[in-house]
């Protein structure tokens, strides 16, 4: 049921709050205020034409039926959680009218929780990795001297030497209760071989899980695992993992152990013990920030031992663009890795990393990850630090992206967006022409009150709106195939001003008496041009904005 009061919400664009024009957590004395004021503009025994006297009824029923609802604490939390169609559901059978609103509340994230369990039981939630390694170290490491008279060995050669591929799926069994099944093929330089597990998992309570895994493979054999987590505090886990393999060489036991701290709200310290065929002990330190992402690790093991240290800068853009760099150095020698990654489009990431290590070489690795699949193209570039590995591997990629971008995925881009604005507004018309219909009609009633307000604004030299545009506003001269979608606000927003000050709350004007969306899933704003005091003012506000004025800011600057 709840399912289908969220379908039906998306298009029920009407807002109590905004027809009221008070905050969300107003009180009920300013729901009585905004009430009356409505009640007195909207009231049918002060129209004698029977066509405005019609549609003051029709406004006034509005304004009755929004005062009601909010002004009553059950309806008022029904209609915060599920919007005006959670009210008309004939039958009511989510909660019960005598609860309490905070009753009503936890109903109502009881009925989420059951609902995102038939969603889980009803997906399978795939995920799968494609790695593909290409070998380009003859772009850089020619031998033309001992190949010269080879046919074709004037073109160097690139090839792909190893692949691999890894698929999971999650099939829930009970409510507490889901198996993972995964597979995963790999193959190095014409050899491989392939794998798969089945991992059963169990919810035990709410501090912890517990889960067993089974897996065999044509290289290493049955595999037999177990694994455990565990909410120690509100500020510490544990995990614990152990398990047996299978071999031509016999069993090989292994286990390895975690435990994790918050050491303040943005920060996270670890410590993991492993034991098996590679032994290690590793502490680090991880903080994540709003702009920032830091990790500080130390390892001491067998066969290897290094110390890491990463650092990635978050931008606060709509493409989630990070910057990342980071430098390890141990036993095996030393890497330093920087990279970039950015979100192009709604549902896809693109990553690229630049790898300089001594004695690994160059490498440049690509990484897109596409919804809960990820592919991977690790490139080697050389076995040595050269600089023209290193500047084609910066360069190349980033003079790629730049052309594909703009090129191809910012044109698919816009057009998906137009695409999906012209299908809002084919399904919205016949909402809009109604909303415009009732906003027209609001205005001609509100001319007589409007004119008292204007009048006794004057006698004071109060507030005075003198135009007022809601809608989309075109400033950008590159846009001249834009045109301005804007309506004439000012009768609606002159009635709403009281004692010298008008108060816009923080929601979208398009609810307010008067107003209607003139661009559906457009970017829209609020323009007034206004008179204080026998001076000019003039403010741009967007549409979810609070507003509030007069103000001393606003004042045009009169040129001598």
């Amino acid at each position: 049921m709840a399912t289908t009061l969220e379908n039906e919400m998306e298009v029920d664009n009407e807002d109590y709050y905004s027809l009221l024009n008070v905050r969300r957590e107003a009180t009920l004395e300013e729901l009585k205020s905004s009430y009356r004021r409505l009640c007195m503009l909207y009231h049918p025994d002060k129209h004698r034409d029977p066509e405005l006297k019609r549609q003051a009824e029709h406004l006034f029923n509005s304004v009755h039926q929004a005062y009601e609802v909010l002004s009553d604490p059950q309806s008022r939390a029904i209609y915060d959680i599920f919007g005006k169609r959670g009210l008309e559901v004939e039958g009511w059978e989510v909660v019960e009218r005598k609860r309490t609103p905070a009753e009503i509340r936890e109903e109502y994230e009881r009925l989420q929780r059951e609902k995102d369990e038939r969603r889980l039981q009803q997906r399978t939630n795939p995920k799968g990795t494609i790695s593909v390694g290409i070998d380009a170290t003859e772009l850089f490491d020619h031998y033309d001297e001992d190949f010269e008279d080879a046919p074709g060995g004037g073109f160097p050669h690139i090839e792909i030497n190893r692949m691999h591929i890894s698929q999971s799926i999650e099939a829930p069994l009970t409510n507490t209760d889901t198996a993972v099944l995964s597979g995963s093929l790999s193959t190095h330089n014409g050899t491989g071989g392939g794998t798969i597990n089945l991992c059963v998992r169990r919810v035990t309570s709410a501090r912890g899980w517990g889960e067993l895994e089974f897996g065999a493979g044509d290289i290493r054999g049955p595999l037999f695992g177990m694994k455990v987590f565990r909410n120690v505090t509100a500020r510490c886990f544990v995990t614990g993992q152990c398990g047996l393999q299978f071999s031509s060489r016999g069993v090989r036991p292994n286990a390895s152990t975690m435990m994790a701290r918050h050491l303040d709200q943005k920060t996270m310290g670890y410590l993991q013990w492993r034991w098996g065929s590679q032994s290690a002990m590793t502490t680090s330190i991880v903080r994540d920030t709003k702009t920032g992402h830091f990790t500080l690790a130390l390892q001491l093991g067998i066969p290897h031992s290094y110390l890491m240290m990463s650092y990635q800068y978050k931008f606060q853009d709509e493409d989630q663009t990070k910057l990342k760099g980071s430098i390890k150095t141990g036993f095996f020698g030393t890497v330093v890795e920087y990279g970039a990654e950015r979100k192009i489009s709604r549902h896809s990431v693109l990553a690229a990393t630049v790898s300089i290590g001594v004695p690994q070489g160059v490498s440049l690795k690509i990484r897109l990850n596409r919804a809960n699949q990820t592919y991977l193209f690790p490139i080697h570039l050389t076995d040595q630090i050269l600089p023209s590995a290193v500047f084609y591997a910066t360069v190349g990629p980033l003079a790629i992206y730049l052309a594909v971008q703009k090129l191809i995925i910012r044109p698919y881009v816009r057009a998906q967006k137009e695409q999906d604005l012209e299908k809002q507004k084919e399904d919205s018309a016949s909402e809009i022409a109604r909303r415009k219909q009732e906003a027209e009609a609001a205005v001609l009633l509100m001319q007589e009150s409007v004119k008292r307000i204007i009048d006794a604004e004057e006698s004071k030299m109060g507030l005075i709106i003198l135009n007022a545009w809601y809608g989309k506003f075109v400033t950008d001269n590159t846009q001249k195939h834009e045109r301005a979608k804007v309506i004439d606000v000012t009768v609606p927003l002159q009635c709403l001003v009281k004692d010298s000050k008008l108060i816009l709350t923080e929601a979208s004007k398009a609810g307010l008496p008067g107003f209607y969306d003139p661009c559906v899933g457009e970017d829209k704003s609020l323009k007034l041009l206004y008179q204080f005091r026998g001076a000019m003012h003039q403010v741009l506000s967007g549409d979810a904005d609070p507003l509030n004025i007069p103000k001393q800011s606003h004042k045009i600057q009169q040129e001598t």
